[in-house]
């Protein structure tokens, strides 16, 4: 009897046991590994020219990257296709003019609705020639190419006066050739796209250049220049966005890295002064 009970007790431990395994066992199928959840970076496109908006843009990739932010730079030769391509939504933003080019630009475009949301830096805008080491020393019919959109081509105009070679009736930023009151030296003033004026040099005897597309032609304007705007020009560069944009967060970003201390040393280091930034 005291075998049966023996054996009884004996099945009882095991059934116990078996089933402390068994549940033992469920809890461990049941638990499942935590698993890391990987954020996708927020990709934001920004248009750009070439130099030094686009450099500028390559040079703070990294810091937008710590942020989260995906940025592909998308350069351009033109001043109209960006701004078009912003207003349309193939890119979040553009990088290549000053302010009063975008407020015309907006005027001749209804459709466009386009708003800076940060100024950047200037790109003091120059004479240069390879002709004449001073303007002074231009012959009686000489030729000079200025940029031929609105914007511009009234800064350049500005700049000649500036220099003493011609009087203008105004001194507006819209200027045009018919605005020239005074024009001694009797110049032909050839007005061209900005991105053409630089490959214009060896035709003309001067021409006024917008200082990215001087660079591009490997002109150094704080040497090469025999005029240069000095640091009071308005013309400073934006980041211009979408009207309502100016808040999303990657575009805040965005021109808190072009606006950081790191810019600004990129800024002086690249470009010596030809460059300049505003904050």
């Amino acid at each position: 009897m005291k075998k049966i009970y023996f054996i009884l007790a004996s099945l009882v431990i095991l059934a116990l046991a078996t089933v402390g395994c068994g549940g033992g066992a469920d809890k461990k199928q049941d638990a499942k590994p935590a698993q890391k959840t990987e954020q996708k970076a927020t990709k934001l496109k920004v248009g750009a020219t070439p130099v030094p908006h686009a450099e500028v843009l390559n040079a703070v990739k990294p810091l937008l990257a710590k942020e989260g932010i995906e940025l592909t730079v998308v350069e351009f030769s033109d001043y109209v296709q960006p701004n078009l391509a912003t207003n349309d939504k193939e890119l979040d933003a553009n990088y290549f003019q000053h302010l009063p080019y975008l407020e015309n630009f907006t005027k001749e475009h209804q459709n466009v609705k386009l708003v800076s949301a940060a100024g950047i830096h200037i790109e003091p805008m120059g004479v240069y020639s390879r002709k004449v080491k001073k303007l002074d020393e231009l012959k009686t019919g000489a030729s000079v190419a200025i940029p031929n959109d609105p914007t511009n081509g009234g800064r350049a105009l500005l700049l000649l006066q500036r220099a003493g070679v011609i009087k203008l009736k105004k001194t507006s930023v819209d200027v045009t050739v018919q605005d020239i009151a005074d024009n001694p030296k009797e110049l032909k003033i050839q007005e061209l796209e900005a991105a053409q004026v630089p490959r214009s040099l060896d035709d003309v005897d001067a021409a006024v250049i917008n200082t990215n597309f001087a660079m591009q032609a490997n002109l150094v304007p704080t040497k090469d220049a025999i005029v240069i705007e000095d640091g009071s020009s308005p013309y400073v560069n934006i980041v211009a966005v979408r009207t309502g944009d100016e808040k999303r967060p990657e575009i805040v970003a965005l021109c808190k890295a072009l606006q950081s201390q790191d810019a600004k040393k990129f800024f002086q280091d690249k470009y010596k002064g030809a460059v300049v930034p505003t904050f």
